[in-house]
């Protein structure tokens, strides 16, 4: 049985324009006319969340993990988590969306059709309207449960010793610097729990620095098409 708990206070944020774009791989994104970038790459939305943020992560091995999300966006990353485990294995996700897409948007490039995905769709209809926001969304079904927090991660208290994994996925460094700071990713680091992996489709030689200065084991990989490297970081 699954429940759905969406935290009803509101909090009201400026419009905002959506364009729906079909990716090489067949998968679809969004381009943010607020940020003048597409939420995934536009060579594939799919492909990017399955090889840099779950497999680089190594979350599709964990017997449970916990994935910590910065930027939630169009749920790619959430989605292709589901899609690479048993849907009995457990896994705790949180993330944090300062700007929630408006529900017909989410619902309009959805390719996934675990029960969990579908809860998500409906409960964000309380949660991504564009005259208000939910402070947060809570979704669960058969030991997986997924938090999404209306909140500016880079001024909110992280659980510390607690990811397995961290997807740092928000907008690029240029249009959102707070997220790539060597002060954020000090933050992150302590977020990780022993062991646990970090991963970024950024692999700005700024962003390398300040994960090493953070005390993390980081690594160039090979990219996709449109992106030669990302980075993966490892808690030691």
């Amino acid at each position: 049985m699954s429940s759905i708990r969406p935290d009803t206070t509101r909090r009201s944020v400026p419009d905002e324009d959506f364009a729906v774009i079909e990716t090489s791989d067949g998968s679809s994104t969004a381009f943010s006319t607020r940020f003048s970038q597409a939420y995934s790459s536009r060579h594939g939305a799919r492909s990017q969340a399955e090889t840099v943020f779950v497999r680089g992560t190594a979350t599709d091995q964990h017997p449970s993990p916990r994935v910590l999300e910065v930027g939630f966006g169009l749920g790619h990353n959430f989605r292709a988590t589901l899609g690479l485990r048993r849907p009995d294995a457990p896994l705790e996700y949180l993330a944090f969306e300062l700007f929630p897409v408006p529900s017909e948007i989410l619902g309009a490039i959805t390719d996934n059709q675990d029960p969990l995905w579908k809860d998500t769709v409906q409960a964000w209809s309380a949660f991504g309207t564009e005259s208000a926001r939910a402070v947060s969304l809570h979704v669960s079904s058969h030991g997986r449960t997924l938090t999404v927090r209306h909140e500016d991660v880079s001024q909110t208290a992280l659980p510390v010793n607690w990811a397995s994994a961290i997807y740092l996925d928000g907008f690029s460094p240029r249009v959102n610097p707070e997220l790539w700071t060597p002060e954020f990713c000090v933050q992150l680091a302590l977020a990780l729990a022993s062991g646990g992996r970090l991963a970024t489709y950024s692999a700005a030689g700024h962003v390398r620095r300040a994960l090493v200065a953070a005390g993390l084991e980081v690594e160039k990989r090979s990219g996709l098409t449109g992106k030669r490297e990302f980075l993966v970081a490892r808690k030691p």
